[in-house]
């Protein structure tokens, strides 16, 4: 194109605009979550979810018009590197919102940077309790732990004949700290005796010391806080030491990385979520075969949570009129999110307010009931 004729695309635009006439525009949003590291078994389905959402968005005309772009940064599941990424995406990416970070660890340490920029953060696998508490820019579609696990212990107890159990977490970690108080709190509003309690530290591998003393207390079942790949370690060194207790967790065990270290010795883990691959609902029997199509394997819970999160925002913006200022956009978005109601591949969604504390006015927490899902040869399934 020459110069004279972008010159005269240019006028065109203007005249336009100025006209009252809407121009198509990009809508930036930031993508933060854990690529590399440990927690890219999560991250990376994440981005996928999201991925695939926006595709589908753009390529029905997008959002008003406008098309969505992705701005993807690893954050590598460290606090340092969460907020050095949340930075670069408010402030020198200019996006108009953040979706992450992966982990709860890392959106304590982040999300205050969003809220005091007043910029919507939006958490899909963030479940440790106070995430919402920390400013009312903090949004997450991700079922709190203590929506949950008080469900899924009382199907254990059903499932199971369950009368005591040990307990297991990793305590340097807001995500399994947070599940432990959880469950501690069910455990007793439920009178389920507790015979032990153990912990370890994030990058144990060798968690047979805890598993000795668990063993000599013979409990019913083992409670475990834990992530996927510890979790699945846990499982495989207490079937080695011949233990044959049901494990009961919370939504880090929706991982296919738990089978794929321990594989049967996993066969009758309980495991809450929102998310089950055997909802035959429509929008998830839609997504599973999209999402497969387009990246070749299956998806997870956090694929499944990012996916109706892009469509959740896609809701909210469909209601706003974008002005070009980034300070006035990002807070009608802000204004416009606790309205939306979805019905996707999670099943039906809506917002609750979180409340107040220490005088900071709140976010906005999931409203979505929990699914109890049983290990069976070498995957989760509907617990009937």
């Amino acid at each position: 194109m020459s110069y004279q004729m972008k010159t005269l695309v240019a006028s065109a635009l203007l005249a336009w605009s100025a006209a009252g006439v809407a121009v198509a525009a990009d809508i930036k949003i930031g993508v933060a979550e854990a690529l590399t590291g440990p927690a890219a078994k999560y991250g990376v389905a994440i981005k996928n979810g999201f991925t695939l959402a926006a595709d589908e968005l753009n390529a029905k005309g997008g959002i008003n018009g406008n098309k969505i772009v992705l701005v993807v940064e690893d954050e590598q599941g460290k606090k340092e590197e969460a907020i050095n990424v949340f930075k670069k995406l408010i402030f020198q990416d200019k996006v108009l919102m953040v979706f992450g970070p992966t982990l709860s660890n890392s959106a304590f340490a982040a999300d205050p940077i969003a809220n005091a920029s007043k910029t919507v953060v939006f958490g899909t696998s963030n479940t440790a309790d106070g995430i919402t508490n920390m400013g009312p820019f903090t949004f997450r579609n991700s079922v709190m732990e203590a929506d949950v696990l008080p469900v899924t212990t009382r199907a254990a107890v059903k499932q199971f004949g369950i009368k005591k159990v040990a307990v297991l977490y990793g305590n340097d970690d807001a995500f399994t700290k947070s599940g432990y108080d959880v469950f501690k709190a069910a455990l007793e509003q439920q009178k389920i005796a507790v015979t032990d309690t153990e912990t370890y530290a994030k990058g144990d591998v060798d968690f047979k010391a805890q598993l000795t003393k668990i063993k000599a207390t013979n409990p019913d079942a083992i409670i475990c806080s834990c992530l996927a790949e510890e979790a699945a370690n846990i499982i495989l060194q207490t079937r080695s030491l011949g233990m044959k207790q049901p494990f009961v967790g919370g939504n880090g065990f929706n991982s296919p990385k738990l089978f794929e270290i321990a594989k049967d010795g996993a066969d009758n883990t309980l495991m809450g979520s929102p998310w089950s691959a055997e909802n035959p609902a429509a929008a998830n029997k839609k997504f599973m075969a999209d999402y497969k199509a387009k990246f070749g394997g299956d998806p997870d819970q956090f694929a499944a949570q990012a996916f109706d999160a892009m469509y959740i925002v896609a809701e909210a913006l469909s209601k706003v009129k974008l002005s070009g200022s980034l300070e006035k956009d990002r807070l009608a978005l802000r204004d416009a999110l606790p309205a939306v109601k979805f019905d996707g591949a999670t099943g039906k969604f809506a917002f609750r307010r979180a409340a107040p504390q220490g005088g900071k006015e709140g976010g906005y927490d999931a409203q979505q009931d929990a699914i109890v899902n049983i290990a069976k040869g070498g995957k989760f399934i509907l617990l009937k």
